[in-house]
C-alpha cells in the first residue's frame, strides 16, 4: 500500500512539474515568440504600408531592445515582494496589451512607446520566468528539463513565420498584430496560475552532473568574458533577428513569400535548446557555445554572400539553430558558476545581452543609410559575433587554468 501511495505522489509530483515547465514554455512563446520576433515577419508589410522604412524600422526595433534592457536590468535588482509569479502575470497581462495596440495605433511615436512597452514586460518575464522554472526543476530532481523551457520561444517563431503569411490574406498589417494579440490572450488563459515558485515536493538534485546537466560551481573569472561573449552576441544575432525578412524579400526566388526564411529559423529553433543542451553534457558548455557560435557566424553570412534562395533558407536554418541554444548554454554556464545567485545572475546577464541587442539595430540603421544595402549589417554582424568567440577562447583557457592539477614540483 505504501508503495502505491509512493508512487501515485511521484506520478502527482510529475505532473507539477510539467504543468510549471509547460507554463513557462507559454509564457516565453507568449512575450518573446510573438511579442518581440512577431516584428520581423510584419516588418516587410509595414515598410510597404506606412511610412516606415528599413532605416526607421531598425530604430523602431531598437525602442524594443530598450526596453528590454530595463526590463533584464529591473527583474534582477527589484525585490518582487508580491513574489516573481505574480509579477510574471502582471506584466504578460501588460505585455499582451502592447501586442494588440500596435494594430490599433497608427502614429510612429506611439509605435516606439509600445515597443518600448513590449521589450519592458518581455525583459522582465523572460528573467522570473528563466528563474522560477529553472529553480523549480534542479530542485525537483529534472535539471535536465530545463533545455526544453527555452523551446517556447523558437514555438513562437516558427507560429508567427507561419501565421503571418496566412493572416496577411485576411487582413493588412494592423489586423495581424490584434490578431497574434488575441492568440496571446488565449494562451495567457491556458497558463494562469500554473507557475508556482515552490514545488509541491523537495528532493535532493542528484550529484551526477551528467543527469541534471549541471555542472559543479567554478571560478567566477570566466563570467566577465562570458558576459563579453553574451552581449557581443546580442548585438550580432539580433541584426539577423531584424532584417532576415527583410534580405529575403530582396531574393527574386523568395520575394512572394519572403516569411519562409522566419519558418525556417522557428522551426529550428524549436528543438535547438534540446540538442544544444545535450551537447553540452558530453563537451561541456563553452566547447559547445564556440561551436555555435562558429554555425551562427556561417549562418549570418550565407545568404549576403550566396544572395540566392538556397543561401537564405541555409542560413535561416543555421541561425535559428544556434540563437536560442547560444542562450540556453550561456545562462545555464553563468547559473552554474554563480551557484545559488539565481535571479541577479540571470537578470545580470540578460542585461549584457540585451545592450547588445539595442545596440545592434542602431549600428545596423546606420550602415544601411551609409551604404545602402542590407548587406553590410551582415558582415558587421558576423566580425562581432567572431570576436565573441575570441572572448569564450578566454574563458575556456581561464577555466582549464583554474580546473587542471597543478604538477607537484619533482623531488630531488
Amino acid at each position: 500500500m505504501k508503495d502505491v501511495f509512493s508512487m501515485m505522489q511521484a506520478a502527482s509530483s510529475k505532473k507539477n512539474d510539467l504543468f510549471v515547465l509547460i507554463a513557462g514554455i507559454a509564457g516565453l512563446f507568449i512575450v518573446m515568440g510573438i511579442g518581440r520576433f512577431a516584428y520581423t515577419p510584419i516588418l516587410p508589410l509595414m515598410v510597404e504600408s506606412t511610412s516606415l522604412n528599413n532605416e526607421t524600422a531598425g530604430y523602431l526595433a531598437s525602442s524594443n531592445y530598450f526596453g528590454y534592457f530595463a526590463g533584464a536590468l529591473l527583474a534582477g535588482k527589484l525585490a518582487w515582494k508580491k513574489g516573481k509569479a505574480y509579477n510574471v502575470y502582471f506584466h504578460l497581462s501588460l505585455n499582451i496589451a502592447s501586442t494588440l495596440l500596435m494594430g490599433a495605433a497608427v502614429n510612429e511615436f506611439i509605435w516606439h512607446l509600445l515597443r518600448f512597452l513590449s521589450g519592458l514586460t518581455s525583459g522582465i518575464i523572460f528573467v522570473l520566468i528563466s528563474s522560477i522554472v529553472m529553480d523549480h526543476l534542479v530542485r525537483a530532481g529534472r535539471a535536465a528539463w530545463t533545455g526544453y523551457l527555452f523551446s517556447g520561444v523558437g514555438l513562437g517563431i516558427l507560429s508567427t513565420g507561419l501565421l503571418v503569411p496566412f493572416l496577411s490574406n485576411l487582413f493588412n498589417w494592423a489586423g495581424i498584430w490584434i490578431a497574434l494579440g488575441l492568440l496571446s490572450f488565449i494562451l495567457a488563459l491556458f497558463i494562469w496560475k500554473r507557475l508556482t515558485e515552490t514545488p509541491s515536493h523537495e528532493t535532493n538534485v542528484k550529484k551526477n552532473p551528467a543527469v541534471n546537466n549541471v555542472t559543479p560551481p567554478k571560478t567566477k573569472s570566466i563570467l566577465p568574458w562570458l558576459g563579453a561573449a553574451y552581449g557581443l552576441e546580442g548585438i550580432g544575432y539580433i541584426i539577423s533577428g531584424t532584417y532576415l525578412v527583410a534580405l529575403a524579400a530582396e531574393i527574386p526566388v523568395l520575394q512572394s513569400n519572403p516569411s519562409l526564411s522566419w519558418v525556417l529559423v522557428g522551426a529550428a529553433a524549436a528543438p535547438s535548446c534540446i540538442i544544444w543542451s545535450a551537447a553540452a553534457s558530453r563537451i561541456g558548455n563553452l566547447t559547445a557555445l564556440q561551436a555555435a557560435f562558429f554555425l551562427q557566424i556561417l549562418g549570418v553570412l550565407f545568404p549576403v554572400v550566396f544572395f540566392n534562395g538556397i543561401g537564405a533558407l541555409i542560413g535561416s536554418f543555421l541561425f535559428g539553430a544556434t540563437f536560442m541554444g547560444i542562450v540556453t548554454m550561456t545562462i545555464a554556464e553563468a547559473r552554474n558558476t554563480a551557484a545559488g545567485e539565481s535571479s541577479s545572475i540571470i537578470g545580470g546577464f540578460t542585461f549584457i545581452y540585451s545592450l547588445g541587442q539595442m545596440i545592434g539595430p542602431i549600428a545596423a540603421g546606420l550602415l544601411i543609410s551609409i551604404t545602402a544595402e542590407l548587406s553590410a549589417s551582415f558582415y558587421f554582424a558576423a566580425a562581432v559575433l567572431l570576436t565573441g568567440m575570441g572572448c569564450l577562447g578566454i574563458a575556456q583557457a581561464l577555466r582549464r587554468k583554474h580546473t587542471e592539477p597543478k604538477a607537484s614540483n619533482p623531488s630531488f
